[in-house]
């Protein structure tokens, strides 16, 4: 696989905002303000299919972490989880219960064998529906655990622009400090990137001091070139974070599909100095498969992005798994599911 970033002078990057030149270039997490549209960064790039399987075929078989580096690199993915519930029937109840697994996402029995202290591990963030923020929150109340909110029509986008921007005013009102944004998939299909910079660019300015992860849905864009067309485009709008999928489409996370986004973040962070986290969602569920994306986060990006102020797994099942896992390097035996209750 093959990208190329364009040299840029980083000055004519003005912030769309503002309309002031490109500060805080080398920042280690300065919030992404945005840019002007640049489309000589992404246009000309064409992503092979092929080379990125092929590369993505590698993470896993060249680099192995065993025994007492497993259970590590397993909590550190703990820390990196955004424990979801966004399903039709969620009460408050549930969503305070998701909390309690979430301030404690092992058992206190695992937490003493592996020589941690209480309360010491949580998750990256509480992911719930904009109406039940507000739970969450108090659930949450004298932790430092974000409540980030799906918003914008989740999962199709597809409702009016006002509508999409009330609903993240609303979130954020109610205290979300994360907002998960949906993109109008056609805008990409279409390459109508002018509109899709505009709509995102909108839906930061709606976000005010709350982190913005875009959601690309990538599992509709069709072609990994149009996956990496919309990464930057989505960067360029202002995305703190840029995510692969809702969780919701046919195909959702995939190594090569990630693979692009994260070469899209590095290009990114050489044409402005601004570091963008990545999120992988949707079908995210054993432990194995966290440990290869923090993988290719180390090895495509560096140790920085394995830290949830860069990197998040979306995921509502992955926990249950990986604390089986870290049982078993505890006792040397595999238990049910169920002595893991996510509530």
């Amino acid at each position: 696989m093959k990208t190329e970033a364009k040299s840029v002078d980083k000055a004519s990057l003005e912030f769309p905002v503002t309309g002031t030149a490109l500060v805080g270039v080398g920042s280690a997490h300065a919030r992404n303000p945005g840019v002007a549209l640049a489309p000589e960064l992404f246009e000309a790039v064409e992503v092979n299919l092929s080379a990125a399987q092929r590369r993505a075929a590698t993470l896993t078989t060249r680099r192995t972490v065993k025994k007492a580096w497993q259970a590590a690199w397993l909590v550190k993915a703990i820390q990196t989880i955004d424990l979801t519930t966004l399903a039709g029937d969620d009460t408050p109840g549930r969503v305070r219960r998701l909390c309690a697994k979430a301030r404690n996402p092992l058992r206190p029995d695992l937490v003493e064998a592996l020589g941690l202290k209480p309360g010491e591990i949580t998750t990256g963030a509480v992911c719930v529906y904009p109406s039940m923020v507000s739970a969450a929150v108090a659930a949450l109340e004298g932790t430092d655990i974000p409540v980030a909110s799906v918003a914008t029509g989740f999962p199709a986008g597809l409702t009016p622009l006002a509508q999409r921007l009330d609903e993240i005013r609303f979130a954020v009102r109610e205290g979300a400090s994360e907002i998960d944004i949906v993109i109008a998939r056609a805008q990409v299909l279409t390459g109508d990137w002018v509109a899709l910079h505009d709509e995102v660019h909108q839906m930061r300015e709606a976000c005010g001091e709350a982190h913005m992860k875009a959601i690309l849905a990538t599992g509709d864009l069709k072609t990994l070139t149009n996956v990496y067309r919309a990464s930057m485009v989505a960067m360029m709008a202002g995305a703190d974070f840029i995510k692969t999928s809702t969780g919701m489409e046919t195909v959702n996370a995939t190594l090569p599909v990630s693979l692009v986004m994260v070469r899209a973040i590095r290009d990114y962070e050489a044409a402005t100095g601004l570091k963008i986290g990545f999120k992988p969602a949707g079908g995210i569920r054993a432990a194995k498969d966290a440990i290869a994306w923090l993988i290719l986060m180390k090895e495509e990006l560096g140790r920085a992005w394995m830290e949830p102020e860069l990197f998040r797994l979306g995921a509502s099942a992955l926990l249950t798994d990986i604390e089986r896992q870290i049982e078993h390097f505890v006792t040397g035996r595999y238990s049910a599911a169920n002595r893991h209750a996510m509530a």
